[in-house]
């Protein structure tokens, strides 16, 4: 399967459980009906990108990067890759590549989907259609800084920093997706 044909099936078996996620869900998925090329970063007028939101084991600390481009604090995640086989396998990737850290633990079910207009490594403005992900760290998992990162830290659940607008909403997701489990 495609990275194109797995990110519609993906997002076609999903059902969020808020309206604004079903409206951008069908958003993504008309996306991906119009552009062959929707998946790759040459995609000028956007392209499908995944993230992760990383949690720790306790689920009382996220992870978060110092965006460069962004110049916000963000969760791990960017542009899929021709080699990534599905969007699941992108979000990781990148979790890894940007945390430095082995062994995460990725909920292969969408968290969340966002677009948002960016300047990326295209250089001249586009969208990044977002899927994020839920990705759990081993207790102790220690982030390492990578080169995509200004600063990466782990911050308590309660204590976002003032930029960090995005990461709350997904948190929320990310709190109904966990009490569920438990249920």
């Amino acid at each position: 399967m495609s990275l194109h044909a797995d990110a519609r099936a993906r997002l076609t078996s999903w059902a969020p459980t808020r309206r604004e996620q079903e409206a951008l869900r069908q958003a993504f998925l008309g996306f991906l009906a119009a552009r062959p090329d929707a998946c790759a970063r040459s995609c000028e007028p956007g392209h499908i990108t995944a993230s992760a939101l990383v949690l720790d084991d306790s689920a009382e600390r996220v992870l978060l990067t110092l965006h460069p481009r962004v110049g916000k604090w963000i969760q791990l995640g960017g542009h899929c890759e021709q080699e990534d086989p599905g969007l699941v396998e992108a979000a990781l990737r990148e979790a890894r590549e940007e945390s430095g850290i082995d062994g995460l633990r990725i909920d292969p079910e969408p968290l969340h989907v966002d677009v948002h207009p960016v300047t990326c490594s295209l250089g001249v403005p586009t969208r990044h259609f977002d899927v994020r992900f839920l990705v759990r760290a081993a207790a102790g998992a220690e982030p390492v800084r990578s080169a995509e990162s200004t600063d990466l830290r782990w911050w308590p659940v309660t204590e976002l920093p003032a930029d960090a607008d995005t990461v709350a909403e997904q948190l929320d997701h990310a709190w109904a997706r966990l009490a569920t489990a438990v249920a």
